[in-house]
């Protein structure tokens, strides 16, 4: 055991010696590197410094440069401001000058702008552009140079303003026929003879022509107005100079762009829907059974007066059938013949009445559709307020107007089934007092024989 102990020990010592020795080595290596790091590094910081004195005196020279570059530049600024101050003033005693020299023309060149202005607008939206194009670019271009500058207006360009507006009231006496592109319903641009009448319309083939002074075109109404004034401008286009009817909008368009907008009698009854057909449909029935009823009334009363003119008893006629009884009783007391004429002439009532009833109903009932309709288009109304807001005025006019058709085209229907109804029962009683009357008097007639 002593032996092993031993030699453990030397043998640790002789690694330790092998260890101290390398790093030994190995620190004198890092030494000698660390020298030539800091001589190297040294070297770069030298070259570096050396750098940076040669672009110090670049800079150097940048900066006066600039320096004396900004102390140039100051002094062309002073002197500008001189001369900018020196202008204003020049310029204040030039336009003193030029007010003292114009002195009223200036108050006119001011009207003549103004005037230029007017008349411009008024051009741009008269029909007699259509024929003589341009003039209100003219007006234009002149009240602009006129306004943004000292330019004065020239004798040739007051004197064509002069000219326009002579023109314009000149043209606006007149009737004149021309040739330009129309822009028709359909949408095709052709070239038609258009005539012009005044500064009010214009007509081609018989319809009316609208004129858009913004693109300058001629177009045809999309929708006409009646018949009675595109005939009118028939007669118009087609005269040889003779005196021609013409109906014509001193407003410029407005009315005749109303006129335009007003829906007719299809388009009003449309409006009514499926409530508005139901009452025409109801009110076509009556007025059926109206007529049919007339009809046969009439031809009764004619029979019952025949009758009373003629002695000889006809059953093809109501008094006649009652006089009848007379003749089938001739026996009977005057009770029993009062109840067999009673009978008889009740008998007649139901003929004479017929359907009356019927008509009598739908005059009530037709109102009520109505109502029935406008309650139903104000709710829908009220429904489109609610999501749209209330906006736009022209929603609740047209949903208002819409569901009031409905009332409108109900006492259409009302009215004359009311009367068609008093009439016909009038009739129907008045036959009945005739056949009571008669019976009265073969009553008292039997009375005074018994």
């Amino acid at each position: 055991m002593k032996k092993l102990v031993v030699g453990l020990t030397a043998v640790g010592l002789s690694f330790g010696a092998v260890a101290q020795s390398d790093r030994a080595l190995d620190l004198d290596a890092l030494l000698k590197q660390l020298e030539e790091g800091q001589f190297t590094q040294s070297q770069q910081n030298k070259q570096r410094e050396e750098r940076f004195m040669q672009q110090r005196a670049q800079q150097d020279q940048i900066l006066d440069d600039t320096r004396a570059k900004r102390d140039q530049l100051l002094q062309q600024s002073e002197k500008l401001e001189t001369q900018f101050e020196e202008n204003e003033f020049k310029l204040a005693d030039l336009n003193g000058a030029l007010d003292n020299r114009m002195g009223s023309l200036k108050e006119l060149f001011g009207v003549l702008q103004q005037v230029a202005g007017d008349t411009k607008s008024k051009f741009q939206n008269s029909v007699i552009s259509a024929q003589i194009p341009g003039r209100s670019e003219f007006l234009d271009n002149m009240a602009q140079e006129m306004g943004k500058s000292s330019k004065l207006a020239s004798i040739e360009e007051i004197e064509r303003v002069w000219f326009e507006i002579q023109r314009e009231m000149t043209e606006s006496g007149d009737v004149e026929a021309f040739e330009t592109s129309v822009v028709e319903a359909g949408g095709e641009k052709v070239t038609k003879e258009v005539v012009r009448i005044g500064p009010f319309a214009l007509v081609s083939d018989g319809k009316y022509l609208d004129y858009n002074g913004t693109t300058g075109t001629v177009a045809e109404l999309v929708r006409q107005p009646a018949d009675r004034y595109q005939d009118s401008a028939s007669a118009l286009q087609n005269s040889d100079g003779n005196i021609v009817e013409f109906g014509i909008d001193p407003t410029g368009g407005s009315i005749l762009g109303l006129l335009v907008q007003a829906p007719t009698l299809k388009e009003r009854v449309e409006q009514g829907g499926v409530v508005g057909y139901i009452i025409l449909i109801v009110g076509a029935f009556g007025l059926f059974l109206a007529i049919w009823r007339l009809v046969a009334l009439t031809i009764t009363k004619a029979k019952v007066d025949k009758q009373l003119k003629s002695k000889e008893i006809k059953t093809t006629n109501p008094l006649g059938r009652v006089l009848k009884v007379r003749d089938t009783y001739p026996h009977a007391d005057t009770e029993a013949l009062e109840l067999h004429l009673t009978e008889a002439i009740l008998g007649e009532v139901p003929k004479l009445s017929r359907n009356l009833t019927i008509i009598k109903i739908i005059s009530v009932v037709a109102p009520l559709m109505g109502l029935l309709g406008t309650v139903t288009g104000m709710i829908n109304t009220f429904q489109a307020i609610t999501l749209f807001g209330t906006g736009d005025p022209k929603l609740m006019a047209g949903g208002i107007s819409t569901a009031l058709v409905t009332t409108v085209l109900g006492l259409v229907v009302a009215i004359p089934m009311t009367l068609l109804y008093a009439m016909l029962n009038t009739r129907s009683k008045n036959i009945v007092y005739i056949l009571q009357e008669q019976a009265a008097g073969v009553i008292a007639e039997r009375a005074e024989r018994s």
